[in-house]
């Protein structure tokens, strides 16, 4: 399938997971949502993937392990919990939408990797776009100080991940399917420890609970986080995560058909600019892997 193909794919399912999340906390709180998420793929993928993990290599799965705990359990914890202390959504939401800054930033600091300037003008005309789409949703509330420090941690263990993940691909990977299934299993013990320590790990017996599992697996995980890997197998980092950048107005196109939330001019104009951003990385890195 082509790689525009794809990426399109990911922004679409990569999107429902804000609306997930919302619909899904009149049911139950963001936590045991999400471990009941993780437990219900851990089984269900397992027979698919059975196969392949056992032949894999030892070192393999332990790398793939360690990328899981901060794509995965990190990254959600980190923005799930903001919102859960008090973090506006969407402030946490656009925070996590800073993903493609953080995977350049981390590649350029830490492995002193050099990014033209028109990647960075491309980042910059994407952010500005985000931010103009997501004008009317921003607000600072009034939760502590430190919550707001959670959706960042998240955002950069998910962006540390990516970049793991890209530059150990020569030593041995896994299927994208493979790697959800072991993130999945990776993070259900914490997400049981996190929701411990809130309340009840049961799941609630209700049509509503159900449908926030079912919509958080099919989308927002074998969806989202599973074209987000295929992509990355395909393509570099900086230009799989810049598409991400288009995720804040399709997430209110959801919204809009979703809660009948009305739509803009301005998040059009938004939208439009982000696209812009979009096209001078891709035009500027291509395919290469990165």
């Amino acid at each position: 399938m082509p790689l525009p193909v794809l990426e399109a794919a990911m922004v679409l399912t990569w999107s429902s997971g804000s609306i997930g999340m919302r619909f899904s906390a009149d049911y139950a709180p963001v936590y045991l949502v999400t471990l009941w998420r993780f437990v219900a793929l851990s089984i269900g993928l397992f027979p698919f993937v059975a196969r392949e993990i056992r032949h894999t290599p030892q070192p393999v799965l332990i790398r793939q392990t360690c990328i899981g705990a901060l794509a995965m359990a990190g990254y959600l914890a980190g923005v799930a919990g903001g919102v859960q202390r008090g973090v506006p959504a969407g402030l946490a939401a656009l925070i996590a939408d800073l993903l493609p800054i953080g995977v350049v930033l981390i590649s350029s600091c830490l492995f002193r990797q050099r990014n033209p300037a028109i990647v960075w003008a491309g980042l910059g005309l994407g952010l500005v776009g985000t931010l103009i789409v997501c004008r009317d949703a921003l607000s600072l509330g009034g939760a502590p100080v430190w919550t707001y420090g959670l959706p960042v941690a998240g955002m950069l263990s998910l962006a540390a991940g990516t970049v793991w993940q890209q530059r150990s691909s020569h030593c041995g990977t896994l299927s994208p399917l493979s790697m959800l299934w072991l993130q999945s299993l990776v993070s259900c013990p914490i997400f049981f420890a996190l929701q411990a320590s809130q309340g009840c790990i049961a799941p609630i017996l209700s049509a509503g609970f159900a449908a926030s599992i079912a919509w958080s697996v099919i989308f927002a995980t074998l969806g989202g986080c599973g074209l987000y890997w295929a992509c990355l197998r395909r393509s570099s980092s900086a230009r799989v995560t810049s598409v991400l950048f288009l995720s804040p107005p399709v997430t209110l196109v959801w919204a809009w058909a979703m809660f009948r939330e009305p739509l803009s001019w301005l998040m059009a104009l938004g939208t439009a600019i982000s696209g812009a951003g979009i096209l001078l990385v891709i035009n500027r890195i291509g395919g290469e892997g990165g």
